[in-house]
């Protein structure tokens, strides 16, 4: 794009290192700033990586001081929402303090953009299971509430003359890079497809199924699930529109429609030839029954045109990256 340097924050995780190769192969200049809490030094494919804090405004003044860079990606979080519940200040301190500290430094340090990594959990359970950029948020766990301050920092610091920015809210991120050079190795992850797909290579013992009585098709819970590719994609099309002088904006990021639990599991199945073992079990406190994005608005003002919306295709490159890790494969990472 020919501009100047790019800061991503928790660029060795999972779907910050998909964004970063992305970046890499348009020739962008990337500092990648990790602390390696869950992410892999391996799984950084472009850049430099510096390690340490988004929370150590001695280091970002370092980093900032040394590169000239007009833009931040900031994906540094813990996103574990039952974490969040039993360890709230955690979630507070590195996802809504750490931020303000690194919009602080960038701002002093005169960045233009941010793109910034947040999540559909700010909505909480919307009455019709559908979400909007207009839909009230209302989180209903402290992972979703300080994701939403940290919008609400950028906004207002925008306001007043900070830098502009789009903050994209993620449905449920799937899948791994089709070419298996990085895929998703997040230790203990949650996310129903990586948790399935480990099932089906043997590294879980089995799948539960929280819930088999919701108002939905077959009774499981309905999500919509994006692949990391497309999310990635999203996120370079953000730094173009800002870059081309755009307005700050909230994004949802998602296909639009959504896939059941049963869905998901049976297309693991299918893909694997395999049956899982499933164990039903009673819903969780707080799931909700649907989530799934309206995505009009980001189809206006980006452009951004899905490659992966194909529920097989998110299995397929999970599936052959938890193959790798239960192989041990030299190629692959994963948690010690």
């Amino acid at each position: 794009m020919g501009h100047k340097s790019i800061l991503v924050t928790g660029g060795a995780g999972y779907i910050g290192s998909h964004v970063v190769r992305q970046l890499g192969e348009l020739g962008e200049d990337v500092i990648v700033l990790d602390n390696l809490s869950t992410g892999f030094e391996k799984a950084v494919t472009s850049g430099q990586l510096v390690i340490g804090d988004t929370g150590d405004a001695e280091l970002l003044d370092k980093i900032f001081a040394e590169h000239d860079i007009d833009t931040v990606m900031h994906f540094a979080a813990h996103t574990v929402v039952p974490e969040s519940v039993s360890n709230p200040l955690k979630y507070y301190g590195n996802n809504t303090a750490n931020s303000r500290t690194l919009l602080e430094r960038a701002h002093d340090a005169g960045v233009k953009h941010v793109v910034f990594s947040s999540t559909a959990a700010v909505y909480g359970i919307p009455p019709d299971g559908k979400a909007s950029e207009r839909t009230p948020t209302r989180p209903i766990n402290p992972y979703g509430t300080s994701k939403l301050m940290t919008e609400w920092m950028l906004r207002d610091l925008s306001l007043a003359g900070g830098p502009s920015y789009v903050s994209l809210r993620y449905f449920n991120v799937a899948g791994c890079e089709p070419g298996g050079r990085i895929g998703q190795s997040t230790p203990k992850a949650t996310l129903l497809v990586k948790v399935a797909c480990e099932a089906a290579v043997g590294t879980r013992a089995q799948v539960y199924v929280f819930g088999t009585d919701y108002p939905t098709p077959d009774g499981t819970g309905l999500r919509d699930y994006i692949h990391v590719e497309d999310l990635a994609s999203a996120h370079i099309e953000s730094l173009r529109y800002l870059r081309d002088g755009g307005k700050s904006a909230t994004l949802n990021c998602g296909y639009g429609h959504g896939y059941s639990v049963r869905d998901v599991l049976q297309a693991v199945e299918r893909v694997n030839g395999e049956p899982l073992k499933i164990v039903e079990e009673a819903r969780r406190a707080g799931d909700p029954p649907e989530l799934v994005a309206e995505v009009a608005k980001i189809q206006k003002f980006l452009s951004w045109k899905p490659q992966y919306d194909d529920l097989d295709t998110i299995v397929r490159t999970s599936l052959e990256w938890e193959r790798k890790i239960a192989a041990r494969d030299s190629d692959a990472y994963w948690p010690e």
